[in-house]
């Protein structure tokens, strides 16, 4: 008998099962049969309205336009001049390019040239004082160029030098000669040799205490030139070679000073005149050796040379108002291009392929044959259908709902990116594009989008640079892959930010490549690329202000919204807690469990959170009519006494919620929560309630009185605050139950609303409701975990600390 009734249950299960299957493929069924029915007409539309912008250019198009073959010879009606504008407007293109850039003189970077210039020649002043000036001794004792060699003649060299001197002086026959045969053997310089006759000879007319003086100077003067040189060394003059910082620190004190000023006065009329950017250095080079010819020394124009050279760099840069003004001016006076012709002239005869100057007449005279093209009209609808239809699938598989507003958000954002194109906006707006449609439908059908869009206005323009078309591409191609993934504005702006640099970048590469010409980098392409990145920044700006207002507009949910509406200083929220505190824990609780199912089952949790947040706000209607607000123990429904009016009142939680979440804006997404929480459940306490008094009384009672209206939940998301509303107190209620006695009492309220067919619209699959169970249980160990009991001893102050305290305070 037991089996037998085991048996039963199980059929009775499967057969719940199959019925509550069968409800939803119904309801399933009526939806797509709704949805195909609205579907068709509004795609028409859709397509009807891209084409019209994509096909522009086929609605007043010529038979007879250039390039094409005339099928009949045409001659002049009468004689007729006219203007050939695409002529003309080449021309003045043309021209415009080809104007030379105004170059104007760049203070900041001339007075920086004057500064190093200028710290490069104080600094040579310095050393030169440290090294002190010549001659450092008497010119009748030691020749200048004695003491210049001296002073820089290498250590090894100077000990010789005294070596030679002082043996010499000792030897007094011919076998000093003989020494000097040896030391010119060991390749001792001319000037040393020199050196040494001269100290020779001032020894035969000085006594050793004078000659050791003048050693003694010697020595005093090559340590300070020693010092001059080591610090000559380290600083900026890397350029100049050893034999020119040896001329630096010898030539006297009027030379340098005349070479300084030569130096100066040759360095600013070279900046006077301007160094434009992109002239070779070696004319730079020639320049400045014509400008120091005149007035500096003999020998020291190398030196001045290449000073000068060290900080000189292109002191000109680009007038943009003056290249601007002067290239419209030359614009302005290009002559219009006319064609003339005699009537009974030929234009163009049978069989001959048409010119742009025989197009003019032809248009001129009105024989050029415009009308629609409806041929490329139908090109253009096929590319339209193909391309929008593509988005259509797309958005029907990762998309639940596709509501008629969804619809004409993308018809219009479609027709924006034709429509710039087409009006001759260089900087596309397909980076908006990404952005917002990855934001409210998701990155696979933004991308989607991004690139059909590029296909079309490729279409649409038949001639659009590509420069700008791949690099508007990448830069929209990267806002839908991130968009979709961020939860604040401010990673938007971000985004934003790497959007118009990337932008820029792209637009760089391949301007270069289509140039093929390196020196036009940064005279062009460079100012381009920044324009164009901050019109990627522009656009990711305006996505940013467009998409609250969208948002409102078109009820869309994204993640930031949904952040922001989670936000419990959101005015509801705060009168939810400060109202209804005990319904506001319940809902912190709730939403804590439907968050982890949500997350379990890959659900949007950003949606359930929000939802859970504002299902139950309309219980403060009335708190105290609902048990988790009744903190001073007497229950409301005692006092009532009647099912039916108390059972009013927990209905009216519902309606009245959805009043007050009309009331503030509330997204349609997050009203459902309120209503599909509850379903169409049994309020089962009142209904056994009335039921025992009607028994009593002999008055029947009917269900529906006590059920809730409905709908019952028509999304996975709706359905897990559902199972999550049910379990909550029942999880709340077991103190030191265990696990698996939790588990089947969740399971237990999950099998009664599956049984109740609360859950057959939902998209739940029985097989998910023992995962969602056991979240819910490990949820609630989570928060139910036991804490530690403090000694009483040390909750309870002492009692000698409590009479200090006492005295403490008394004193």
């Amino acid at each position: 008998m037991k089996t037998l009734n085991t048996i039963n249950g199980k059929i009775a299960e499967l057969q719940q099962k199959a019925f509550c299957s069968l409800s939803q493929e119904k309801l399933s069924s009526k939806k797509r049969r709704v949805h195909k029915a609205q579907s068709p007409l509004m795609l028409t539309l859709v397509i009807a309205t891209v084409t019209s912008v994509v096909g522009y250019r086929f609605y007043n198009q010529p038979q007879l336009a250039v390039n094409t073959v005339s099928p009949v010879r045409v001659e002049a009606p009468r004689d007729g001049s006219f203007k050939d504008v695409a002529t003309t407007e080449e021309l003045q293109k043309t021209t415009r390019n080809a104007s030379i850039p105004v170059l104007k003189v760049d203070s900041d970077i001339t007075g920086e040239i004057r500064q190093k210039l200028a710290k490069h020649l104080n600094e040579i002043e310095e050393l030169r004082k440290i090294a002190g000036s010549l001659p450092f001794v008497d010119e009748k004792i030691l020749s200048l160029p004695s003491q210049k060699h001296l002073r820089a003649a290498q250590e090894w060299e100077w000990q010789k030098i005294q070596e030679v001197v002082y043996r010499d002086l000792k030897v007094k026959s011919n076998d000093s000669g003989l020494f000097f045969l040896e030391y010119e053997d060991r390749q001792i310089k001319a000037q040393s040799q020199q050196v040494i006759t001269e100290l020779k000879n001032y020894h035969g007319s000085a006594d050793d205490t004078e000659f050791e003086t003048l050693m003694g100077k010697i020595v005093q003067g090559r340590n300070k030139y020693a010092l001059a040189w080591q610090q000559l060394n380290r600083e900026r003059t890397a350029f100049l070679s050893d034999e020119e910082k040896v001329t630096l620190l010898a030539i006297s004190d009027s030379n340098w000073e005349t070479t300084k000023q030569s130096i100066l006065q040759a360095s600013e009329r070279i900046l006077t005149q301007g160094v434009p950017p992109g002239l070779p250095d070696n004319l730079i080079e020639q320049a400045v050796k014509i400008q120091l010819g005149a007035t500096s020394l003999e020998g020291i124009q190398p030196l001045g040379t290449k000073l000068i050279m060290d900080v000189l760099k292109p002191n000109l840069t680009k007038d943009e108002e003056e290249t601007k003004r002067r290239a419209e001016r030359a614009v302005q006076e290009v002559e219009p291009v006319i064609v003339k012709i005699e009537q009974g002239e030929i234009i163009v005869d049978v069989a001959q392929e048409i010119t742009q100057e025989q197009f003019v007449l032809l248009d001129g005279f009105g024989l050029s044959r415009r009308g629609i093209n409806w041929g490329g009209i139908g090109l253009s609808a096929v590319v339209v259908t193909g391309g929008l239809g593509i988005c259509f699938v797309v958005a029907m598989k990762v998309m639940r709902r596709f509501r008629c507003r969804d619809e004409i958000l993308l018809c219009l954002l479609s027709v924006s990116a034709p429509l710039l194109a087409l009006i001759g906006v260089p900087y596309t707006n397909l980076p908006l594009i990404g952005l917002l449609v990855s934001s409210f439908y998701g990155p696979i059908l933004a991308v989607t989008q991004v690139v059909i869009l590029t296909g079309l206005v490729v279409f649409t323009t038949a001639g659009a640079g590509w420069e700008f078309l791949v690099a508007g591409a990448v830069g929209g191609l990267l806002a839908a892959v991130m968009a979709g993934r961020l939860h604040s504005r401010e990673d938007l702006a971000q985004l934003g930010g790497i959007v118009g640099l990337t932008q820029g970048g792209v637009y760089f590469i391949v301007s270069l490549i289509l140039s093929g010409a390196a020196k036009i980098i940064w005279s062009a392409l460079l100012p381009g690329s920044i324009i164009y990145g901050l019109s990627g920044l522009a656009w990711s700006v305006v996505a940013l202000g467009l998409s609250p207002y969208l948002e409102r507009f078109f009820d869309l949910l994204t993640p930031i919204r949904l952040a922001e509406l989670s936000n419990p200083n959101r005015p509801l929220l705060k009168r939810l807690a400060t109202e209804a505190p005990g319904t506001f824990q319940h809902t912190v609780f709730v939403a804590t469990l439907a968050e982890a199912a949500a997350r379990e089952l890959h659900c949007n949790v950003e949606l359930v959170r929000a939802g859970t947040l504002y299902h139950d706000i309309g219980k403060m209607h009335d708190p105290l009519g609902f048990i988790e607000n009744q903190f001073a123990g007497k229950n409301k429904h005692d006092q009532i006494n009647d099912p039916y009016k108390s059972a009013e009142i927990i209905k009216k939680h519902v309606s009245e919620g959805l009043v007050m979440a009309r009331k503030y804006g509330l997204p349609k997404a997050i009203c459902d929560f309120i209503p599909q929480h509850q379903g169409t459940l049994l309020i089962s306490y009142f209904y056994f309630q009335a039921k025992n008094q009607g028994q009593e009384k002999g008055v029947s009672v009917h269900e529906s009185d006590f059920r809730y209206d409905g709908p019952i939940p028509q999304s996975r998301e709706t359905a897990i605050v559902m199972l999550a509303d049910g379990c909550e107190a029942a999880l709340r209620s077991l103190k030191d139950a265990t696990p698996e006695i939790a588990l089947a009492t969740v399971k237990k309220i999950f099998q009664a609303r599956w049984r109740d067919g609360e859950l057959a619209d939902s998209g739940l699959k029985y097989e998910e409701l023992p995962i969602i169970a056991r979240v819910f249980v490990r949820t609630w160990q989570q928060c139910n975990h036991k804490r530690i009991a403090y000694p009483q001893a040390a909750l309870e102050p002492q009692n000698s600390q409590l009479q200090n305290r006492n005295s403490e305070i008394r004193t």
